[in-house]
């Protein structure tokens, strides 16, 4: 239940995302940072609290296994996001994409507390800044600003349903939900490498902007040793 409840904290990010980009668009250098940003909090929450859950588990054949099926179904929705067309298609894949992070915030809560709060903290910033790719991308074929608002918070929507499949993971035994956990890690190192930072550097780039992964990565290392 807790890790539906925080949820919460990233869907309201997706709203306010809508609304900031609706009243006023912000720049390619400020958003760029900011994937930046995220991208460093997300590898941070990864590597210090996900990753130690898989090798305390102890099993190879779990990590494989998860780790393969996790990387399958993110290649799955690379090609499902590279045929997207028009608004619908657009929606559909970005719906599957929130769903995804819903699910890997619930896996997390399974890897323990502190693991769940870092990466509510890491997807709320990530899903802040698809909520403005979101509102821009409607904005050009939707007239209504709260309409487009109210789309996009729909969406957001897929994040408790998310974290609310991944619940039952608890109950399996300890070799299962190291797959999970494994399937969940996959996740979010491609939420880094193949999203986040690809976007970031489509727009114009800086050392000053460059440096804001190591902002994100370092600050969410000394949130974790002040928790």
């Amino acid at each position: 239940m807790s890790a539906i409840l925080y949820t919460l904290i990233p869907l309201a990010a997706v709203i306010i995302g809508a609304v900031l980009s609706v009243v006023r668009r912000p720049g390619p250098t400020f958003v760029s940072g900011m994937q930046h940003l995220a991208a460093g909090v997300v590898f941070a929450a990864a590597a210090s609290e996900v990753l130690p859950q898989i090798k305390h588990g102890a099993s190879p054949v779990a990590t494989l296994i998860g780790g393969l099926v996790g990387l399958g179904v993110m290649l799955l929705l690379k090609v499902v996001e590279g045929r997207a067309k028009g608004p619908v298609a657009m929606l559909g894949a970005v719906g599957i994409d929130i769903l995804v992070d819903g699910l890997v915030l619930g896996l997390a809560f399974l890897a323990g507390e502190k693991a769940g709060l870092l990466l509510t903290v890491a997807l709320t910033l990530e899903v802040l800044f698809l909520g403005l790719t979101v509102t821009a991308e409607l904005g050009e074929t939707i007239v209504s600003r709260w309409r487009i608002v109210g789309i996009t918070a729909a969406l957001g929507l897929l994040l408790p349903f998310g974290a609310w499949i991944a619940a039952p993971v608890a109950l399996f035994p300890p070799t299962i939900i190291v797959g999970f956990l494994s399937f969940g890690m996959v996740a979010l190192l491609y939420l880094v490498t193949e999203e986040l930072l690809v976007e970031a550097h489509e727009r114009p780039d800086s050392p000053l902007v460059s440096a804001m992964f190591f902002v994100g990565y370092l600050g969410l290392l000394l949130l974790e040793e002040l928790m």
